[in-house]
């Protein structure tokens, strides 16, 4: 019998470059207030965000990821033909296929680089960043570009209370490559698919199929509106506040760190009040920074964790070399938690 030749990878994989791009149109709760019965007290206390980035036509999920892109391989100090793979965690790119990872991975100049998308909501950097780990250590990639990205927008019905206000537009990438010492923690990942229905599409594309529109939601002017992201506010609330500081801290326990230990907290910025209540439940020592992007950024899922990690390095707020837990949690139910070390 014939033997296959193990692979051959780097001993550890780490974080060597992040980069962000916002939409130029920064969008203040005004505006979301044109379509709610609200008000911009009761969004700030609810959660936290004071504005949020729309996209214009010409910010599309490929272009906005190439720029935050390119910003992660010059800051990783690789070219871009170095690049071996690229993943892209979105859940706002409408073309079934192909990929937009290969577009992005053409536009960008890397050497045929392996690409592909991945669908797991706010989750998905979290499982991007796993993913390229295991493909630096086993030897299929030396480099791997990690991609969340969202055009949320499309996907927000500004007529719903319970959302309207909430999500935001972006793109955050970072390179992963070789390390001679753990960088990046085992994962902590998994689903609750008996609560999938709490954050949903409101209507499934092929709804849409011509002769099949019937019962399809109104707007206010009595046209059919475009599919939407909902979700049951407070059970999504509870769930995140009690079950994901579970999830932190066992990711915590995988690494060997304690609270003490950290420097840095970013999770995904869905709340800010789910934020506090995390950092109260996990007891963060006050020396903890904590990321809170949310405020001028919203909830642009996938794409919130490396825009955050972006901000706090690029603010100083964060140092190269700290050590950071970073958890991701949403439709699905979906999530994904790990201790990094920033690059």
């Amino acid at each position: 019998m014939a033997k296959i030749r193990p692979s051959k990878g780097a001993p550890y994989a780490r974080i060597l470059g992040v980069g962000g791009y916002r939409p130029t149109r920064v969008v203040p709760n005004e505006v979301i207030l044109e379509k709610i019965d609200s008000s911009d007290e009761w969004i700030r206390s609810r959660s936290g965000i004071e504005t949020r980035h729309w996209a214009g036509p010409e910010e599309t999920v490929a272009a906005m990821s190439v720029e935050a892109a390119g910003k992660a391989i010059a800051d990783a100090g690789i070219s871009a033909e170095q690049v071996g793979a690229v993943v892209v965690s979105t859940v706002s790119h409408f073309k079934q296929t192909p990929a937009v990872a290969t577009e992005i991975a053409d536009k960008l100049g890397t050497d045929k680089a392996a690409a592909f998308d991945i669908s797991a909501g706010c989750a998905g950097f979290g499982y991007g960043l796993t993913l390229a780990k295991g493909m630096v250590v086993e030897g299929s990639a030396e480099y791997v570009l990690v991609i969340g990205v969202e055009r949320l927008s499309d996907l927000t019905d500004l007529e719903d209370r319970a959302t309207a206000f909430l999500f935001g537009d972006g793109a955050g990438a970072v390179v992963v490559g070789p390390s001679q010492e753990p960088a990046i923690g085992p994962t902590v990942w998994g689903s609750e698919g008996d609560k999938a229905e709490t954050i949903k599409q409101t209507v499934a594309w092929d709804r849409f199929r011509i002769g099949d529109v019937s019962e399809l939601p109104l707007d206010s002017e009595g046209n059919v509106k475009f599919p939407a992201i909902t979700q049951e506010g407070q059970a999504v609330f509870r769930w995140a506040v009690f079950e994901m500081a579970k999830v932190a801290q066992q990711a915590l326990d995988a690494a060997g760190i304690s609270p003490d230990d950290l420097d840095v907290f970013i999770p995904h910025q869905a709340n800010v009040r789910i934020i506090d209540s995390m950092v109260k439940t996990l007891k963060l020592p006050e020396h903890v920074t904590v990321a809170r992007d949310i405020r001028t950024t919203g909830n642009t899922s996938a794409a919130s964790i490396p825009l955050a990690m972006e901000r706090l390095l690029a603010t100083g707020e964060a140092k190269s070399g700290d050590t950071a837990l970073v958890i991701g949690f949403g439709a699905g139910l979906v999530y994904a938690a790990t201790v990094v070390t920033l690059p």
